[in-house]
C-alpha cells in the first residue's frame, strides 16, 4: 500500500492506495477518514454588508471604488486577472460601498469577498 496526500479544491486529504495484484489474503485495513487541512481564512466581510465575491481565482489588478461610493447594478468594483485575462468584477445590486476586502496585488480564491455593500 502507498500513502498519498491529495488536494481537492484547496482541501488536503491523506489517502492510502492498495496496488492491483496485492495479496488478497491479507486482511483489509479500515479506510482512513479524510482529514481536511484548513487554509487561510479570507478577509472577513463587514457585519451586515452584502459581499460581492470573486467569480474565480486570480490576482486583483485594480480596485475601482472606495468606501462610501454609491454603486448601481453593473458598476465595475474591481478588476481581476486570471489566466492572463483581465475580468471586471461588477456589482449585482445597488448600494453603498461599506468595505473593501482586497488590495491591488492580492491573490483571491473563488468566492472570496472583494467588497461589501450596505
Amino acid at each position: 500500500m502507498k500513502n498519498y496526500t491529495i488536494t481537492v479544491n484547496g482541501n488536503a486529504y491523506d489517502v492510502t492506495v492498495e496496488e492491483n495484484g496485492a495479496d488478497s489474503s491479507a486482511p483489509a485495513a479500515a479506510p482512513a477518514a479524510p482529514k481536511a487541512i484548513p487554509k487561510a481564512a479570507p478577509k472577513a466581510a463587514a457585519a451586515g454588508g452584502a459581499p460581492i465575491n470573486a467569480p474565480m481565482n486570480g490576482t486583483i489588478v485594480d480596485v475601482k471604488v472606495k468606501v462610501g461610493d454609491k454603486v448601481t447594478n453593473g458598476t465595475v468594483v474591481a478588476v481581476l486577472e486570471a489566466m492572463k485575462m483581465e475580468n471586471d468584477i461588477v456589482s449585482d445590486r445597488d448600494g453603498t460601498v461599506a468595505s473593501i476586502c482586497v488590495s491591488k496585488g492580492d491573490s483571491v480564491e473563488t468566492g472570496a469577498a472583494v467588497v461589501t455593500l450596505n
